[in-house]
């Protein structure tokens, strides 16, 4: 977990004269409310802002990682962030491109609310002098009776809009269609906006760019309730090489919660970023000033096979994500797996994570070497095994196997080992006892 010593030791990159400039150099600024009153109404004082996280699973990932440090960075600048976990919106949810969402049980969204609160407290700064808040908009949407909320909410949108925003046409235009349930989320969250405005004065919502349709409803209500106007800021979409998007609904998460993304599995994802991605990725996930940024752009340059850019970037979140002790052990984990480090060094837990990684078999004590290159898939058959071996290309714990009718026997705190071809074709045996 970060620690408060991690979050008072983060900085916004004193080159760049004004949050905005920051957060245009590193990308995270896709759409906005009009700059130039942005920009002023950034610089006359302290701005309370907030942000959304829907209880829709039991823990954060990347892509709200996005959201979490904009919302730092800003507070860095000397703004009052909002946290709001959705307790009601996430009873709800948003609606996806092409389906109806499974409604979660009231008990599932409590106890997922409580598990992202504890997350987003690791990520912005509760105590120092621009103190962020956690809120839950199901402490004001629960006092409105359906009445209530379509006499004092509902008069003020116009279904022609609503059906224009893009998450509604979408699911219109498929078999699916939508429920008038999920029709009406866009009305809960502009209901965030206006209650947050009243109670803390806020005056800014950042989100996706995904989200810009839910963000404007907010901006809208809050202007024509209140006579206010109010600022949005949307960052950008954040893909894969291959254009996909982090994410859960895209089934390539990579969770903030350890229990359901381990610090080696996080540090070997970032560790395996594209020599055309590390840049970007590097503005976007780390603290790290424009000027380090750009000496790793000319190491990607230069040097590319030393990896130093993706190594920083790995590093740098694993410690911001976990801790610095944990981004230090998948270091040493990779290197003792991959590298030239020694694997019967790592600690038990350490070793597990990283095998855990890897595609894995379990088999008993004194199973044939060759027996568990095929059931791992290594080898394809019995006799590719042989020559594998016979050529001195497999190693059991990182030591050539050097006989067809080796078994395996040494086993690494008596309950596993990797089993490799080559140096990089690895998998994790686990003892059965």
């Amino acid at each position: 977990m970060a620690t408060l010593e991690t979050l008072r030791a983060q900085r916004n990159d004193s080159s760049f004269e004004h949050i905005i400039d920051e957060l245009l150099w590193r990308g995270l600024i896709a759409l906005s409310t009009d700059e130039k009153e942005l920009r002023a109404a950034l610089s006359v004082g302290p701005m309370t802002y907030y942000c959304g996280f829907d209880p829709t699973a039991p823990s954060l990932h990347l892509g709200n990682l996005v959201q979490l440090l904009t919302m730092r960075r800003i507070q860095l600048a000397g703004h009052f962030p909002l946290a709001l976990v959705g307790g009601a919106t996430g009873l709800i949810g948003d609606p996806k491109p092409n389906a109806e969402r499974t409604l979660n049980t009231r008990e599932t969204v409590a106890d997922w609310v409580e598990r992202l609160a504890a997350q987003n407290a690791r990520f912005l700064d509760f105590e120092g002098p621009f103190a962020a808040k956690m809120v839950n908009n199901l402490d004001w949407t629960s006092q409105y009776s359906a009445i209530d909320f379509l006499r004092e909410i509902g008069k003020h949108y116009r279904v022609g809009k609503m059906l224009a925003k893009d998450s509604v046409s979408a699911r219109l235009n498929s078999d699916a269609g939508i429920s008038y349930t999920e029709f009406s989320y866009q009305i809960l969250q502009g209901l965030d906006f206006l209650e947050l405005n009243r109670r803390y004065n806020c005056s800014m919502q950042t989100g996706g760019s995904d989200q810009w349709g839910n963000l404007t409803s907010g901006s809208d209500l809050v202007h024509k309730v209140e006579g206010k106007s109010v600022h949005l800021i949307a960052t950008p979409l954040i893909t894969n090489s291959d254009g996909k998007k982090f994410g859960k609904s895209e089934g390539n998460a990579i969770w903030l919660d350890e229990s359901l993304t381990s610090a080696y599995a996080m540090y070997q994802f970032w560790l395996n970023t594209d020599d055309s991605d590390v840049i970007d990725r590097l503005k976007v996930f780390t603290f790290l000033t424009r000027l380090e940024i750009q000496d790793y752009a000319q190491k990607v340059l230069d040097e590319p096979f030393r990896r130093e850019a993706q190594k920083r970037l790995a590093l740098e979140v694993v410690e911001l994500v976990h801790s610095k002790q944990e981004a230090l052990m998948a270091e040493t984990a990779s290197s003792a797996l991959f590298g030239s480090g020694e694997i019967r060094a790592l600690d038990e837990k350490t070793l597990r994570n990283a095998l855990n990684a890897l595609p894995g078999i379990e088999v008993q004590n004194g199973t044939s070497v060759i027996e568990a290159l095929v059931k791992t898939g290594l080898s394809e058959s019995n006799s590719a095994a042989r020559r594998a071996i016979e050529q001195g290309a497999v190693t059991f714990n990182k030591i050539k196997v050097e006989s067809v009718d080796d078994q395996m026997t040494d086993f690494l705190h008596d309950s596993m080992a990797v089993l490799g071809r080559g140096k990089k074709n690895l998998a994790a045996l686990f003892l059965v006892k």
